[in-house]
């Protein structure tokens, strides 16, 4: 039988959908599962640690939906990456450009407290790396062009709140590419050297952001257990992989209004992949229109672990994406165009954000 699947890491929610198969056994001593645990950060005010990662979870499920809508294939993004990233920029913008960015972000109740929003962003990241049981490393590479004249209180609050530092860069020097590229190896300690193989000599600044994920499953999948089945690729192609395969008792729960099966497999170190299989492709639309933060408290709530018979795919994602039309769906729009106000980034003009 053929399933769609969504999956989510549930730390700082990593984002995507592929096909697969699975089945459960219920089993009648059901227990109630445990859920995983969501720290409050160390704030005082109204907006709670647990209110920017929902806010942060919502941004990513509609960023999802734009770019579901755009491609027909497998999607895997860091929804984290992105409003990490732009988060960034909006200690640098004014004005309407300034608006949209918290808005298209969800972030709008924070828009009187920007010190607040940059703290809870902050502390949301430093929590979410804070484990012993699983490796998270996020990082950034930030550059600026050597005779671009960027504001010194923007750089004080974007190392302040986003540990950001920039390096000085030529931009049109011909060998830059082959900089940047070197640069993005060190960081990264070789995991990542690709970039793009053109850079518009006319750049005045260019941010990069990164998130390595390595964990370790609580209950393994044993290697004798693995045997190759069909993947599906996307709704017109498959291809045969190894798919893994374990009975186990794990967290579970069916949503009817979506008619959906949601799995919850843990991660030593407390993180956990929630993958969501609709009884059939055509509830896949109800269930991505749905999706929001809220729901996603709502199946942990609900879980109760089971035994399952679990398959699951081994499989590899390499995608590139454009974010700008993605982006501007969710009406962040003026930052891509001349109107863009980047005054609390620099006094130049006719600037704009490109990809």
């Amino acid at each position: 039988m053929r399933w769609t699947f969504v999956f989510i890491l549930l730390f700082g929610l990593c984002l995507a959908h592929q096909p697969t198969k699975g089945k459960s056994k219920k089993n009648k001593h059901q227990e109630k599962v445990q859920e995983p645990s969501l720290y409050l950060l160390n704030v005082t005010e109204e907006i709670s640690g647990l209110d920017i990662s929902n806010m942060n979870s919502n941004f990513g499920f509609s960023l999802y939906r734009m770019m579901a809508a755009e491609h027909d294939n497998n999607i895997f993004f860091s929804p984290f990456s992105v409003s990490f990233l732009l988060g960034a920029l909006t200690l640098g913008t004014r004005g309407n450009t300034h608006e949209q960015l918290l808005s298209g972000l969800g972030w709008e109740a924070l828009q009187k407290n920007p010190d607040l929003l940059h703290r809870l962003l902050k502390d949301l990241k430093e929590g979410i790396m804070k484990s012993d049981g699983y490796s998270l490393d996020l990082g950034s590479i930030s550059l600026i062009h050597e005779s671009f004249n960027i504001n010194q209180e923007f750089l004080n609050q974007t190392k302040l709140y986003f540990d950001m530092e920039f390096k000085s860069i030529d931009f049109q020097d011909r060998h830059v590419i082959e900089t940047i590229r070197d640069l993005i190896r060190e960081k990264t300690r070789g995991r990542i050297s690709e970039l793009q193989d053109e850079i518009d000599p006319q750049t005045k600044m260019m941010l990069l952001d990164f998130i390595f994920f390595k964990g370790k499953w609580q209950t393994p999948f044993k290697t004798e257990s693995t045997n190759t089945d069909t993947f599906y690729v996307n709704k017109y192609s498959s291809v045969k992989v190894p798919m893994m395969y374990k009975t186990e008792k794990v967290a579970s729960m069916f949503d009817k209004s979506l008619s959906s099966t949601v799995l919850s497999l843990p991660y030593r170190g407390g993180a956990h992949m929630l993958i969501v299989m609709p009884e059939n492709e055509g509830n896949f639309d109800a269930l991505e229109d749905s999706l929001s933060g809220e729901l996603v408290a709502s199946w942990l709530n609900k879980m109760k672990t089971r035994k399952t018979d679990v398959f699951f795919p081994k499989f590899q994602l390499d995608h590139k994406y454009k974010m700008k039309s993605s982006l501007e769906e969710l009406g962040i729009k003026d930052i891509f165009t001349g109107k863009a106000n980047l005054t609390g980034m620099t006094e130049e003009r006719n600037l704009k954000l490109s990809e």
